[in-house]
């Protein structure tokens, strides 16, 4: 954390509230300017479960290994300064996963505050991620976006260590960790209730760094996708020829991958060329084999129609084809 004394009081009383009181608190002040170390150290005199790890201003990467190399337990849970824990979180995260053992991350539900500084766009993304998803449709829509907010992590930690804790590799540094956890043949889980108030602000980094911009987003996708979906493939078909799809084309061709076709149902776009493919119509795109179907629109209404369209003609999720925003 870095300069979080207006909001951390909150954040820290929701800790102490917590009705499963068996935990301990890595804090990281990355080289704050404010009162934040003052107020953590308070903090950790009172309370034994508290341990202050100060460094220089090196960023959330840097922050969030130094506590993960300190930390004694087998869970590994994140919070940010300014947000604020449901009394039940750790209690309900650790009974989750301790239900479950295949699940090496789960998430809860959420909910921006304060509410006058919630934009269409969080709200939508706020429902998006507030829905009753089990493992196999979080899975599902691990393309789409990372399904799990990074402040509600609640992770194995001998499963972040075996895929090596956190990367900074130019993007989202959460949504590469799940990428990766999925990759390693990982499951994701969700407790289905709201349990952490994610406030939101212009501070946020998803406003101001490049990491988190929508270009970062596809870059990581399309590389995670040459990772594992793609593998062993002639190419990819991309349904939609809009901005999605054609931003898709773009970092798959920039990373060495085949742009087969696009599929279009406008009839004013089929027949055309997009990036040196063909746009072809729905029954021309089925009937290309042997390669990866990218089903790459915005609407989520389409994506489900697209979804049911592919599966009704013997194509596979997550196998022959996959859902991407």
């Amino acid at each position: 954390m870095r300069d979080g004394e207006d909001h951390l009081a909150d954040a820290i009383a929701s800790l102490e509230t917590q009705t499963d009181a068996d935990f301990e608190v890595l804090a990281v002040d990355d080289g704050s300017t404010d009162a934040t170390r003052e107020i953590l150290e308070d903090w950790a005199r009172r309370d034994r479960r508290v341990r202050v790890h100060a460094q220089p201003a090196a960023g959330i990467v840097p922050a969030l290994e130094q506590a993960r190399s300190a930390a004694r337990g087998r869970y590994l849970a994140r919070m940010d300064a300014d947000d604020v824990c449901e009394p039940s979180r750790v209690e309900r995260q650790r009974g989750f996963m301790d239900a479950d053992p295949s699940l090496v991350l789960c998430g809860t539900g959420v909910r921006y505050f304060p509410r006058r500084a919630v934009r269409d766009g969080a709200r939508r993304y706020e429902a998006w991620l507030n829905e009753p998803l089990g493992t196999e449709e979080l899975e599902r829509e691990i393309f789409v976006e990372c399904p799990l907010p990074h402040p509600t992590f609640f992770m194995r930690a001998a499963a972040i260590s075996v895929v090596g804790g956190y990367h900074d590799p130019g993007w989202a540094e959460d949504y590469d960790l799940a990428l990766r956890l999925w990759e390693a043949g990982g499951r994701l889980g969700r407790v289905p209730d709201v349990l952490l108030r994610w406030r939101e602000g212009d501070r946020r980094l998803h406003r101001s760094d490049p990491r988190y911009s929508p270009e970062a987003f596809v870059r990581c996708k399309v590389h995670y996708l040459r990772r594992t979906l793609l593998r062993g493939r002639h190419g990819a078909v991309i349904w939609g020829a809009g901005p999605v799809g054609k931003a898709f084309a773009r970092a798959l061709l920039a990373a060495g991958s085949r742009v087969l076709a696009f599929v279009e149902v406008d009839p004013r776009k089929i027949g055309q060329n997009v990036h040196g493919a063909p746009v072809l119509e729905t029954r021309g795109g089925l009937s290309l084999r042997e390669c990866l179907h990218i089903a790459a629109v915005g609407q989520p209404g389409v994506r489900s129609e697209l979804r049911d369209l592919l599966r009704s003609h013997g194509l596979r999720e997550l196998q022959d084809f996959v859902t991407v925003a």
